[in-house]
């Protein structure tokens, strides 16, 4: 009885409840898009506010007052630039931690506590978060410069208050991983001086899984970048194409079901039983879900000849 009551306790974490409650709220928006027209009534301002870039402008009647908080699309990428300095930051501290025994500073110590680290028990394994958080910054890195070399923005806009999200996200996902951490009884976090003996065959499992995820949503947003350049890598307009090749054969955001494998990749590397990053993955799901819903509704909508059999997220199903 003990024993239950401490795991229903420790599975009410802050961050667990954080992470719940953003998977819901964006459940609850994807069951809104899917009511038929008509049986609820519209609100111009939380379309306004979940949608961005090709979607919002495809909006109609967007409310004058809606336009002065928007900003550009392509902003995007000031949410990597944020990832890759802080999620940088706290690969450092833990390397340092893990190599060095040198304590996390004071106010991150306290900070992780009041998040709910994981408290430490003889099963978890510091190589765990570390390959995640390795994983979480080269997947940012990768973002950035894609960003800025891949990626053809046009002049579509984002809500501030998503923007402002976007922000917070990936400074709350980095904070995440390094709370899943193992920590003794003397809030000393584990030294992994043999870190490379707790190699299990989840982590080889995890790492392939998110490199071959990686390696298609780079092809998936290198099709897309192509559809407004030249065959010499002009960028020659910015208007939306039909993508074809590689996973786009099946879904129309490829990108987002490759987002979503991503973190699945990472679950796995945590070695399957990490309830706090399963609800992370969660949110990722319902949060992909709704803007390839989105996304496809939108191409859909604007080409008469869009492939019939391509689903929005899931190959065959959604």
């Amino acid at each position: 009885m003990t024993a239950w009551a401490g795991a229903e306790f420790s599975a009410l974490t802050p961050l667990n409840v954080v992470w719940l409650t953003l998977a819901a709220a964006f459940l609850l928006t994807l069951l809104l898009q899917l009511v038929p027209p008509g049986l609820l009534p519209s609100c111009a301002l939380f379309q306004d506010l979940v949608c961005y870039g090709k979607i919002k402008s495809g909006l109609l009647l967007r409310p004058a007052i809606c336009q002065i908080f928007d900003v550009p699309k392509r902003y995007f990428s000031h949410f990597y630039i944020v990832s890759v300095l802080w999620n940088g930051f706290l690969l450092w501290c833990l390397i340092q931690s893990l190599f060095l025994g040198v304590p996390f500073p004071n106010w991150l110590h306290a900070l992780l506590r009041i998040l709910g680290t994981a408290q430490f028990q003889g099963g978890e394994l510091a190589l765990s978060p570390f390959l995640v958080l390795v994983c979480l910054w080269l997947h940012s890195l990768r973002r950035l410069f894609e960003c800025f070399y891949v990626s053809v923005f046009s002049s579509a806009m984002i809500h501030i208050l998503l923007y402002c999200f976007g922000l917070v996200y990936y400074v709350l996902i980095g904070l995440t991983v390094l709370s899943q951490v193992p920590m003794d009884g003397r809030n000393v976090y584990v030294i992994g001086k043999n870190l490379l003996m707790q190699a299990r065959w989840f982590h080889i499992l995890g790492m392939m899984m998110f490199i071959w995820s990686s390696v298609h949503q780079y092809k998936c947003h290198v099709i897309l970048g192509n559809l407004r350049k030249n065959k010499a890598g002009v960028i020659i307009h910015c208007n939306h194409r039909i993508p074809f090749g590689d996973w786009f054969e099946y879904v129309s955001s490829p990108n987002y079901s490759a987002e979503l494998m991503i973190y699945i990749s990472m679950a796995v590397t945590f070695g399957f039983h990490n309830l706090t990053w399963w609800l992370v993955v969660m949110y990722v799901f319902f949060c992909q879900a709704l803007y390839a819903f989105l996304s496809h509704r939108f191409y859909q909508s604007k080409f008469v000849s869009y492939p019939k059999h391509r689903k929005a997220f899931l190959p065959f199903l959604f």
